[in-house]
């Protein structure tokens, strides 16, 4: 006999219901609410994702049709669309924004995602960048980008140690990417990579004031005097590495506390030089060129959140409603990750929300599945009834 509930109810585990029930409190969510809960919600939202549901209507058609199961999700009944639509427009999108984080904080101190060093170095290793998502500008005036075209971007510190986002931050398409930097926090030590679009050379100086130390593309309008050659290393693709200075420091502000070091770098697949400059000075040449092609890891971030998950078409069309499905898409990939790290088979990222999307109410134990997902799920056996040795009705007259 199966004696577990289905792989979405399992799933669901690691999202504590206590937790959550504080968090709703917290955020007066329920507020007023008639019978729809937040956990329905979620529950729902979820669904979306993990089973693609293109719509509200496949949404709550798809929960409906596993009427009888869904008591294992901690629901009665499915949700009707026009409750579902109302519950994104009007509850706020900072309660599953904390469901996310906690949920991260909670799998990382567990021990629970992938811990990966892909340098010696000590320092904490960690990639910002964006991606805008976009929108159309009829159903969305709100997210006004272009004259034509709407969009939101997504800003991510993405953390190396499990690929995993360490601070996120959603905004407006037009909102520059400087401008976001400034509010993510950044700890003494730590090592940022990223592209020339945050290049602002005051905010590089604060951050090399705090001892933030990191490593970008140099611009091509940026004039730099090379002061001091260092010795480059033997058959590697180093092409130059010096100690630099800026020709023109505009403010007090853009002085660096610290030299600057360009490394220019051989790119051996597109046959051209790749300027880097950086505040780190103890690394050898090598190592800073390594770093910067780790800064790949952010867009397979992306690219996994755009492809697998439901980041592209919206079932609502408010800031919060919107909001609201971004969060769970980055539970959902939370979840996601956490079983391709438990999984013994070796499948992609992909296969397996692929996979889950198939099985989400398939009654099998899930370490299980995720070892052999191929296997004949067992069969649940009908009950038996045995028969009583029961006298006619004719002999018990007698």
């Amino acid at each position: 006999m199966v004696r577990v509930a289905s792989l979405f109810s399992q799933l669901l585990r690691e999202v504590p219901r206590e937790d959550f029930v504080g968090l709703v409190q917290k955020h007066r969510a329920e507020r007023f609410a008639k019978g729809f809960s937040c956990w329905t919600q979620l529950i729902a939202m979820l669904f979306s994702q993990l089973a693609r549901a293109d719509s509200l209507r496949e949404i709550c058609n798809g929960l409906a049709c596993c009427l009888g199961k869904l008591i294992h999700l901690g629901i009665d009944v499915a949700p009707r669309r026009s409750t579902l639509s109302y519950a994104n427009c009007h509850r706020p999108a900072a309660l599953f924004e904390e469901v996310f984080c906690k949920t991260l904080d909670r799998f990382r101190s567990r021990g629970m995602l992938s811990e990966r060093r892909p340098f010696r170095f000590k320092n904490r290793l960690l990639s910002l960048d964006s991606t805008t998502i976009s929108l159309c500008l009829s159903l969305f005036p709100w997210a006004s980008f272009r004259r034509l075209k709407g969009g939101v971007k997504l800003h991510v510190l993405l953390s190396h140690d499990d690929y995993l986002p360490e601070y996120l931050l959603i905004t407006k398409a037009h909102q520059a990417d400087v401008r976001c930097a400034r509010q993510f926090k950044l700890s003494p030590g730590s090592i940022v990579v990223l592209d020339r679009g945050y290049i602002d050379y005051g905010l590089l100086a604060d951050w090399s004031r705090a001892g933030v130390l990191w490593v970008t593309r140099t611009k091509t309008n940026l004039e730099l005097i090379g002061s001091t050659q260092r010795e480059l290393p033997q058959n590697r693709n180093i092409l130059a590495d010096q100690l630099v200075r800026r020709t023109i420091e505009l403010t007090s502000r853009q002085r660096f506390p610290v030299p600057l070091r360009r490394v220019i770098v051989w790119d051996e697949q597109n046959q051209r030089p790749i300027s880097l400059l950086t505040n780190i000075l103890d690394f050898g040449a090598t190592t800073i060129a390594r770093i910067y092609k780790e800064r790949w890891k952010i867009e397979l971030f992306f690219k996994a959140l755009k492809q697998n998950l439901k980041i592209k078409t919206f079932v609502g069309t408010t800031e919060n409603a919107l909001r609201i499905q971004i969060w769970t898409a980055l539970l959902a990939l939370l979840i996601l990750k956490w079983l391709h790290f438990l999984s013994r088979a070796n499948w992609s990222l992909s296969n397996l929300a692929a996979m889950l999307r198939l099985n989400l109410f398939t009654y099998r134990d899930l370490t299980a599945w995720l070892n052999n997902p191929n296997e004949t799920p067992p069969l649940i056996p009908p009950p038996k009834q045995f028969l009583l040795p029961l006298a006619p009705l004719g002999q018990l007259a007698l």
